[in-house]
């Protein structure tokens, strides 16, 4: 790290991070939709009728702030969760016709981000950041399994 000018990785992903939440927060106003809330849609728009653990563990989210988020995007009839046949302990959560109707708004917006933040990258440029993003992710999965 430069420490005179504290240059370093985090410093731009925590920009990326707040800059990329206000952005999506006030387009997600519209919806009634938070920026803790859309990635649960997003999920199930993956694989509809997942538990709250299976959730939490594919967003790397403690269940608690899972359990609210659902929670909110129940109230909003987004989603419905439905006992688990197999574990009666257990919920799946299901997309509502709400929640698979806003799905292209949800993309629409999450695209738009994309482009304001890879502007001025080429195909390639794009491709390697993402790259190298998912690379830190697994190294950082690979420490906290430790």
């Amino acid at each position: 790290m430069n420490k005179k000018s504290c240059d370093n990785i985090g410093k731009y992903i925590s920009q990326l991070y707040r800059r990329g939440g206000i952005f999506v927060t006030k387009e997600m106003e519209k919806y009634n939709i938070g920026q803790g809330q859309f990635m649960f849609l997003l999920e199930l728009y993956i694989e509809d009728g997942r538990n709250q653990e299976e959730l939490s563990k594919a967003l790397k989210i403690d269940k608690g702030t899972t359990a609210r988020a659902i929670k909110k995007l129940e109230k909003e009839r987004y989603l419905i969760r439905y006992k688990d046949e197999k574990d009666k302990r257990s919920n799946k959560i299901y997309l509502t016709q709400k929640g698979r109707d806003v799905k292209e708004n949800i993309f629409s917006v999450l695209d738009e981000w994309e482009r304001k933040i890879s502007e001025h990258l080429d195909e390639s440029e794009k491709e390697l950041m993402i790259k190298l993003l998912k690379k830190v992710c697994l190294n950082i999965d690979k420490q906290e399994e430790n």
